[in-house]
């Protein structure tokens, strides 16, 4: 191994730290749970949550990118991390319905900032065809923290770690501590980025889904995590609602959606070095689109489990191939794609409240029927990739 490879991937190693910090948004999912059984919300109170979280996406996402062109990648990453530092503190005083909307509501602005600026910064180092593993392996560090989440909260809730009287809410000073250990790292390290053409501005930015392929990208983009937090808030409640299961032992649903994702996204890290995105693309969804059929005919909990697990491995590669479309697509945009990419990520406020809605009407089938309109755009989708 050369010397610059050798720099090259020891500024990989504190990114990486960074895509797991990304992770900690996933604790939403479990999160909301527990606060449901813990306060008794409905279903469509407690989507409220991941929903929240998700909404600022929509509203930073863009003027992130904006932000990016001013004091660069690695300063706004930063930034994020702050921000997601102050949002894991919050709850560590308590869980009362208003101190976790805040606390939801900080990490989604962090989450917002982080997603938007992390990306484009690994493009400084990892570029061209090599840039959607890349991106893959990222989502694969992203999905242990996510995986981690649930039972991490488990072990507080039954006490089976040191939670000093916390009980599952444990979680968040956990990742806390990572999330001080990730700015300070990142900080240490100097990253060399490319200067933008010119300062943009919102109005320009969102010009930008005036191009065909990347509107649709967002659409894809909003489908693919509707699913993930779908999965991630819903799994547990079918397990509940159809074999009469409690959450403590129906959160191994989400574990194991997680567990699948995050096998997915080290295997498409590999994968994708060989096989067009196109064509691993398409496998993705007809996964996802075989767990949606198993889900709506069968109550056995082999056939949950497995169709969970299908979902899990499926969407893992999503994101990062139609995001590494998108930077391709235009790549003296960078910044200003990244932000509306990320923006898509508001897909996560609109599935969890239509599923919310759909769930008190119909029970979890009504669920399982708005991310299956997900997956049917994703399969849409797959005609315009790019081989």
């Amino acid at each position: 191994m050369t010397t610059t490879n050798k720099l090259k991937y020891a500024k990989l190693v504190p990114i990486m730290l960074c895509f797991f910090a990304m992770g900690f948004v996933d604790l939403v999912g479990i999160a909301s749970n527990y606060v449901k059984a813990d306060l008794n919300l409905t279903d469509s109170e407690a989507n409220i949550f991941p929903s929240l979280v998700f909404f600022w996406f929509l509203i930073f996402s863009v003027p992130t990118g904006i932000l990016m062109n001013k004091i660069g990648r690695k300063k706004t990453v930063m930034l994020s991390l702050v921000v997601t530092f102050v949002s894991l503190l919050i709850p560590v005083f308590g869980d009362n319905y208003g101190v976790m909307l805040c606390s939801f509501s900080l990490l989604g602005i962090g989450n917002a900032l982080m997603q938007t600026s992390l990306n484009p910064l690994l493009s400084n180092i990892i570029s061209g065809d090599k840039l959607a593993s890349s991106l893959t392996f990222g989502q694969f560090v992203k999905a242990i923290a996510s995986f981690l989440a649930p039972y991490i909260a488990m072990w507080g809730a039954t006490q089976a770690m040191p939670t000093f009287g916390l009980g599952w809410r444990v979680l968040f000073p956990v990742y806390m501590v990572i999330a001080v250990i990730a700015v300070l790292w990142l900080g240490a390290t100097p990253i060399e980025e490319e200067k933008p053409d010119k300062a943009s501005g919102f109005v320009s930015c969102l010009k930008l889904l005036g191009s065909p392929f990347i509107l649709l990208c967002f659409l894809g983009i909003m489908c693919h995590v509707g699913i993930d937090v779908g999965t991630n808030t819903t799994a547990p409640k079918i397990l509940m609602e159809r074999l009469g299961m409690t959450l403590d032992e129906a959160g191994f649903a989400t574990s194991l959606y997680f567990i699948f994702r995050t096998l997915g996204c080290f295997s498409g890290a590999i994968i994708l070095q060989k096989v067009s995105a196109r064509s691993f693309f398409v496998i993705s969804v007809i996964c996802m689109l075989l767990a949606m059929v198993g889900l709506f005919v069968s109550n056995a909990e082999a056939v949950i489990y497995t169709a969970i697990a299908l979902i899990g491995f499926g969407n893992s590669n999503i994101f990062s191939i139609i995001f590494s479309q998108a930077l391709l697509a235009v790549p003296e945009k960078k910044n200003e794609i990244s932000g509306l990419m990320i923006m898509g990520l508001f897909g996560g406020t609109v599935f969890p409240l239509f599923m919310g809605f759909a769930s008190d009407a119909m029970g979890q089938d009504g669920a399982v029927a708005v991310m299956t309109v997900g997956v049917i755009y994703l399969l849409f989708y797959t005609l315009k990739i790019k081989k």
